[in-house]
Order: structure tokens, then sequence, then C-alpha cells
């Protein structure tokens, strides 16, 4: 009897014990900005913009997660993607202009494989662009697709009917040829969407708009050829870039790097996540509605 309750004892102290270092953590983790770190200094926030962009929301709350912070007075955007929607990157690219003007805080951005369209978009809010010299670089305009099945329709002999309250209601439609209308329509569209994209280039490289439109035309670049248009400010690899973003900050010696921990990945994820249900035709962007993207293909 004597030896069970001292063992319950044991136990009990030890449960107690882990619980108050982890409740101590949490205290940490919450009063020193959400790193979890119990060491204190200055130190530089990592966000990865990875993939094709389709919603602005993780990275826009990653940009505010520190914004109040003076130990963390600069932010390193690790950059390798292709574009995408329109939307997400205009709110990504004012998000960042935000951060530097009323926060106070130095972007650099560093472009790895590919900062192409969109990414290329997010990337001019930054103070600064760094990328390797065979990153590919540019593709500075819109792209807009759908799926038109009509023919598919015609040989199976099956027709559709359309009511609409005005000329524009059913246009792209998915069933039957483009108006020269229309085309002229949804070319205007595109034109001022690239328009956007111009301005923003214009205003985050400091460059005449002019200049801009000579390479705005979809082309990808080198970093190295990127870097002699004026596109970026210099070729190199992520630990120049973290130099430069702890020199600009004023930051003495190595600055703590906070980056968010990639997600565990389980055997059963992996295989679950392998398996797509979404049909062929989805997956590779082409859908009945109209989309536009500053997206490289």
């Amino acid at each position: 009897m004597r030896n069970r309750v001292i063992i319950g004892l044991v136990l009990g102290g030890g449960a107690l014990a882990l619980l108050l270092v982890t409740a101590a953590a949490v205290v940490v983790t919450v009063l020193g900005g959400g790193d979890g770190d119990f060491a204190s200094g200055e130190r530089v926030q990592v966000i990865e913009i990875e993939g094709v962009l389709v919603d602005s929301r993780d990275v826009i709350e990653q940009l505010k997660q520190y914004e109040d912070s003076d130990s963390v007075p600069a932010v390193l955007l690790k950059i390798n993607s292709p574009g995408g929607a329109v939307a997400p990157s205009q709110e990504i690219y004012a998000e960042i202009l935000r951060l530097r003007q009323d926060k106070g805080k130095v972007v650099v951005a560093y472009m790895s494989s590919v900062g192409a369209s969109g990414a290329y978009y997010i990337a001019c809010a930054a103070d600064r662009i760094i990328a390797s010299p065979g990153t590919v670089v540019g593709s500075i305009g819109v792209i807009a697709e759908w799926l038109n099945y009509g023919g598919l329709l015609e040989w199976a002999r099956v027709s559709t009917v359309t009511l609409t309250s005005g000329e524009f209601k059913d246009t792209p439609s998915p069933v039957r040829e483009m108006t020269e209308t229309e085309r002229s329509y949804y070319q205007g569209l595109i034109d001022d969407i690239h328009g956007q994209f111009v301005e923003a280039v214009a205003e985050g490289r400091d460059m005449d708009i002019e200049e801009v439109r000579t390479f705005a035309d979809g082309r990808v670049f080198t970093g190295r050829e990127a870097g002699d248009l004026g596109m970026i400010d210099g070729t190199g690899n992520f630990q120049d870039a973290v130099d430069l973003t702890a020199e600009m900050a004023g930051l003495d010696g190595v600055p703590r790097l906070l980056e968010r921990p990639r997600p565990r990945v389980s055997l059963l994820d992996a295989l679950i996540g392998g398996v797509s249900v979404t049909p062929p035709w989805e997956a590779s962007g082409a859908q009945s509605q109209i989309r536009f993207q500053y997206l490289w293909k």
C-alpha cells in the first residue's frame, strides 16, 4: 500500500511538473511574439510564397503577425511561384506596401527558381529584389482561358437554350464561338488588368511606364537578364538576401530567422493527398467560367 502511494505521488508530481512547463512555454510563446523561442534579440521574419497563388489570406496573416513587434524590424519574402489569380497578387502587394509605409518594416524579396507574373507583381512591393542568376523572372501579362465544348455537343447532337437580360450576360459561352464584339470586350478587360500590372512594376521599381512596357509582353527572363533590365536589384542566393535584409534593417551580427515550420505529412496523408478526384480539365485550370490570371504557364 505504501509503495502504491509513493508511486502515485511520483506520477502526480511528474504530471504537475509537465503541466507547469507546458503552461510556461505557452506564456513565453504568446509574450515573445509567437515564435516559441526563449532567446531575445532582433529577428527577421521569413515568409514563403510558393506555388500557384489562389488565395491571399495565409500570406497576409503572416505579414500581420509581427507588424507591431519592434524586435522584428524586417521581413524576407522567399518566393518560388509562377503567379496565379489577379486579386490575391494585388492584395498581397498592397499589404506589403502598408507594412513598409505604415509600420516602417524593411521588406526584401528573394526569388529562387521562379518569380513570374503575379509572384513578380508581389516582389515589386518590396524594398529590394534578389534572385539567383538562373531564376525565371517576369512574365508581366494577363491570361484568360476557359473550356469550350460546343463541338462535342454538336457531335452528340445536343443543343442548349439560353435566355439572357443583355448581350454580354452569357459570355464567354462554353457552347458557342465568341463573337468579335465579345472578343473586343474581353480584350479591353485584359488590357486594363495588364495596365494595372505595368503601373505596379513602374511604381515598385521606380521606372517609367513606357520603359516597363518594353519588357511587359509576357516574356520571362533569367535573373541575370532581369538585373540588366532593372527588374531586380541584384543576383545572389538566399543567404545573400538574408545578409541584405539584416544590413538594411540595421541588425548587427547574424539575425535570427523566424520561419513557419513546415507541416508534417504522414504516409496516410501522402497516400490520400495523392489521389485526386478533380477532373483533369479542372486540374489544368481550364473551366467554362473565364478567369483572369497573372500566371506564367
